[in-house]
């Protein structure tokens, strides 16, 4: 089951150093699994873009799965809303992991939904994205698919990303992934329509916590998706987080 790699796609998690899930809870019969995940980011980015006003996130999750390959699960951060009481996002997902026979090809289809309880009335902003990974060996590659974005029946948006894992001597993680959002919400003005993400990670667990410094960004159009210019800045992202 490829779980985390789709996961670490999708979230805060999004510039792909979430904590790691580690199995806290297995049935009799290995049948099901229970695992979860915590985490302090010196920053929330989605996708290149500071959510958090480059302020720290407390992120985490819990996920459930089935060895059929069928899974659940809820993840969580603060993040800086429009209003005092608009600074929580939560995400609940499930979906399906398995592999193609032997071949060593793997595949990940994720329903999504995002929630964001805090937000004022009338201002509906929740919204669903529909995602499928396929990895092999290093290599994953994803396509994720967000119809009425924001609860605008006039905004789609599509994500891609390709990401590159490997395992560096001493127990040392690489990751490194580009990005590329193509969108409907700048229609109408003379911002641009598409922007470009990029993150190159390092991470290694150590006395049972679980270290990464990520360097993450966008190219000049991740701009016009930005709520501010310096969001969409390259930085240095920190992490520390705890399995369960």
């Amino acid at each position: 089951m490829n779980l985390k790699k789709i996961s670490t796609l999708c979230f805060a998690a999004s510039t792909l150093f979430v904590a790691s899930s580690a199995m806290a809870w297995e049935s009799a019969d290995g049948q099901n699994t229970v695992s979860a995940n915590v985490g302090l980011f010196s920053d929330y980015v989605f996708r290149g873009i500071s959510f958090n006003d480059e302020d720290p996130a407390l992120q985490g999750g819990l996920d459930y799965a089935h060895s059929s390959g069928f899974y659940l699960g809820t993840w969580a951060s603060n993040y800086t809303g429009g209003s005092a009481d608009d600074n929580l996002e939560i995400d609940i997902y499930g979906g399906f992991a398995s592999e193609i026979a032997d071949t060593g090809v793997g595949y990940d289809l994720t329903v999504l939904r995002y929630i964001y309880p805090g937000q004022s009335s009338g201002s509906e902003l929740d919204y669903n994205e529909y995602l499928a990974a396929v990895s092999y060996s290093y290599f994953t590659a994803m396509v994720g698919f967000t119809p009425e974005l924001g609860g605008d029946s006039n905004v789609d948006e599509y994500y891609y990303n390709l990401a590159f894992d490997y395992a560096l001597p001493n127990d040392f993680g690489f990751t490194a992934a580009v990005g590329y959002t193509d969108s409907d919400r700048n229609d109408g003005t003379t911002l641009s329509d598409t922007y470009m993400d990029y993150s190159i990670t390092l991470s290694k667990s150590l006395i049972g916590l679980d270290f990464a410094l990520a360097y993450v960004g966008t190219n000049s159009d991740g701009e016009d998706f930005a709520a501010t210019a310096d969001a969409a800045d390259d930085r240095l992202v920190m992490s520390v987080g705890a399995s369960f």
